[in-house]
């Protein structure tokens, strides 16, 4: 029986299963690292760097002491390795074996991308194996002619190809230049890599995502998973999920029905959380557009991508939650050498949140960011609607720094 939910139990069972109703909600550390990211599923990488990156923005939202040392340290322990989620991501070691499917049916030539030479993927990998782990600029100075396949460009590609249809994994980074090895160099012996059957895949991406999301639907656990066998799996496990008693189907007014665990659904919120957080484009609670929509009214899309003259908020914007509610959003830019971070057009949306309630918390947060990118002031350059530029002003010049 589809049993029923009020909008804001459902938007605080969201936040808190992604880590945002609480400080510290995995702890702190290096420890703290491992636990997100076994509970998340995984983190998205992204090159963009207007403010630190996105993958080292959304542990920090989490883990009040986070390092960056600590993501790369991870990996060299072999804690943690990279590949594709819906994108470039960090991922649990434990869960190799959920990403074989995709390497193999690369690994059979089921995909036009990375449609590399093979001679120069066997040369390439001859190399890794004879001098060991190689980065893609290390190909750059061959002594070959230019325009022979075995100059940089083929080599590139090759290196992807390699690592997306796992022959190579990335063994760790020098800033954003990735490292490759073989497989079987990095990959702990004790990681099971039994290739999971559809339905064991199936059981993954559904207890992925209500481990991480509290809630979900078809649609979100099936997002880019492409053919209708994933889809027919998926409501095979769902359907025995609830049978089992593990999953309730919910209803909310206004929305369509979604599965939750039913630990979830019976736990109490407190919906009195004022916590500030200052969001990554890219942080796994923001990346499903349609879902934040639907569930907090907020419609979010990065703009870096839109031409410029077609921005309405701004190249770069952070989402601000503020307690179960998005505020808006700020375009930022962190200057690393004035040790300055830019705030340069804090759009606030949601006029129904008294200024006094949201400002100072948003300030010490934006304070704490700040320090975060390496930057010991603030500025502020545009505030909408104007009428709160002054007390937004006033309230940023109170903000000190540790000299």
């Amino acid at each position: 029986m589809e049993k029923k939910l009020a909008s804001g139990q459902l938007k605080l069972a969201t936040l808190d299963s992604k880590g945002l109703t609480q400080h510290a909600p995995f702890g702190t550390g290096k420890d703290a690292v491992l636990k997100a990211l076994e509970h998340l599923g995984y983190i998205q990488i992204d090159t963009l760097s207007m403010v630190e990156r996105a993958h080292h923005h959304t542990l920090w939202t989490r883990i009040p002491d986070f390092h960056t040392d600590y993501l790369e340290e991870l990996v060299e322990e072999r804690k943690v390795f990279e590949y594709w989620f819906h994108a470039a991501s960090y991922l649990p070691m434990k869960d190799f074996r959920y990403v074989l499917p995709q390497m193999l049916m690369i690994k059979r030539g089921e995909s036009r991308y990375y449609n590399a030479d093979h001679r120069v993927m066997e040369y390439v990998r001859d190399i890794i194996r004879n001098e060991g782990p190689k980065r893609a600029r290390d190909f750059e100075n061959e002594n070959h002619k230019t325009g022979s396949w075995w100059n940089w460009k083929p080599a590139k590609l090759a290196l992807e190809r390699l690592f997306m249809q796992g022959d190579l994994m990335i063994s760790g980074r020098v800033g954003m230049q990735k490292t490759y090895d073989l497989t079987e160099r990095v990959l702990p012996s004790s990681i099971d890599t039994t290739e999971p059957t559809p339905l064991e895949f199936a059981e993954y991406l559904v207890k992925t995502n209500l481990r991480a999301y509290g809630f979900t639907t078809l649609k979100q656990i099936t997002h880019l998973r492409k053919g209708n066998d994933v889809k027919k799996d998926v409501k095979k496990v769902l359907q025995t999920m609830l049978e089992e008693g593990l999953i309730s189907q919910v209803k909310t007014e206004g929305l369509s029905s979604v599965f939750m665990l039913n630990h979830v659904l019976e736990k109490t919120f407190d919906p009195g959380n004022s916590n500030i957080w200052l969001l990554s484009p890219f942080d796994n609670a923001i990346i499903h557009r349609d879902r934040i929509k639907q569930i907090f009214d907020f419609d979010f899309r990065l703009e870096c991508y839109t031409p410029k003259e077609k921005r309405q908020y701004g190249y770069f914007c952070l989402p601000i939650l503020f307690g179960d509610q998005f505020i808006g959003r700020v375009d930022c830019k962190a200057h690393r050498k004035e040790k300055k971070l830019e705030l340069i057009h804090l759009h606030i949306e949601n006029n129904t949140v008294d200024i006094g309630l949201w400002l100072k918390p948003f300030v010490e947060t934006v304070k704490r960011f700040a320090v975060f990118n390496g930057c010991e002031s603030l500025a502020l350059t545009k505030v909408s609607p104007p009428k709160l530029s002054t007390s937004v002003k006033k309230e940023l010049s109170r903000a000190k720094f540790k000299k």
